[in-house]
């Protein structure tokens, strides 16, 4: 990669404050608003079909999007063996993604990635092993995965996550509130975590797969919004269908639609089922066209994902060597 290239990538990614927006303050519920959104499912799809092939990124762009990807990861373990030692391994990984041998060769020597993801119970040891960088900690929490414990000890979860340490909330929905069409269940909610959460930002999980339609999904995303979350999220990682180009269409256009309303940028993240580096900047390209460039920064943009992180790695070797490299050269911790 060209040298100019590199250093503006550099300037652009390197050492990113978390935060440079105004937070969401959110608004007062508009059923009005949200009620008349509507989504054209086959024409969602056949924009989505066509779309990975309509875009091809090749060479020292491809590496330099890649590169962007990697500051973009939430990286995440959320598993029921999650111990003490594995979250410090992966807190290592995000201090340094990528060999260094690779990061010094395309120009970027301090790289790192969004932030670091685990269970609440795992705060503290990640809050530690990131001592001395400004790698945030995000923590799943309001009874993760499902969202079914009483709303008390789940306003009561947040308080003791952000006592931890984490700067980041990704709370999950009450999926019956979108079934049901119960809207101002929801947005009460979502307010509740909210101010529950302080200082903290919210990322709002609507466990997309299970919202039972696309018009759904738009206007969970609005309500959401409305009611202060700062990140809308597609999946917690546990359902059977996660991520998936649709679904980001759809909440692409209801941040827009609520960005032109009200001056807030809030921030996406697509969670499950992206582990490959092509998918990686596909989704990057969805963002830039429908978004636009200023949410190609991670504290607008997050992947969440555990093994995403290798195969890009793999990639950027690739992009250096001429070959690849096997998996277990690339671990994730």
């Amino acid at each position: 990669m060209h040298i100019s290239q590199m250093e503006q990538l550099s300037k652009s990614i390197a050492h990113l404050p978390l935060t440079i927006e105004p937070r969401n303050v959110g608004m007062k519920l508009d059923l009005d608003w949200a009620l008349a959104l509507q989504a054209n499912t086959s024409a969602i799809e056949r924009r989505c079909s066509s779309f990975p092939g309509r875009r091809s990124i090749k060479k020292e762009h491809q590496a330099a999007w890649l590169a962007r990807s990697v500051s973009c990861i939430d990286l995440t373990t959320l598993s029921g063996d999650d111990t003490a030692g594995r979250v410090r391994r992966i807190c290592a990984k995000a201090r340094q993604p990528v060999r260094q041998d690779i990061l010094n060769r395309i120009g970027l020597p301090n790289l790192k990635t969004g932030a670091v993801c685990v269970y609440h119970d795992m705060v503290g040891f990640a809050v530690e092993a990131l001592k001395g960088t400004d790698i945030p900690v995000a923590a799943v929490s309001t009874g993760f995965p499902a969202g079914l414990s009483p709303l008390r000890l789940r306003i009561e979860e947040i308080h003791e996550s952000v006592k931890a340490g984490a700067s980041e909330i990704d709370i999950v929905i009450s999926r019956r509130h979108v079934l049901t069409q119960n809207w101002q269940a929801l947005y009460d909610e979502v307010a509740a975590f909210r101010a529950a959460c302080g200082d903290a930002h919210v990322k709002a999980i609507l466990a997309t797969g299970e919202l039972g339609s696309l018009r759904n999904v738009g206007r969970a995303s609005l309500i959401c919004m409305m009611a202060g979350a700062d990140f809308i999220k597609t999946s917690t990682g546990k359902e059977s269908i996660n991520a998936t180009l649709p679904v980001t269409l759809v909440m692409l256009r209801a941040i827009r639609a609520y960005y032109d309303r009200t001056g807030f940028r809030v921030g996406y993240k697509p969670a499950g089922g992206i582990s490959k580096a092509k998918d990686a900047i596909i989704y990057l390209a969805l963002v830039k066209e429908e978004l636009g460039n200023r949410w190609l920064r991670p504290d607008l943009f997050r992947f969440g994902a555990s093994s995403l992180l290798g195969d890009i790695e793999r990639q950027l070797e690739h992009h250096l060597t001429g070959a690849y490299s096997a998996n277990h050269r690339h671990p994730i911790g």
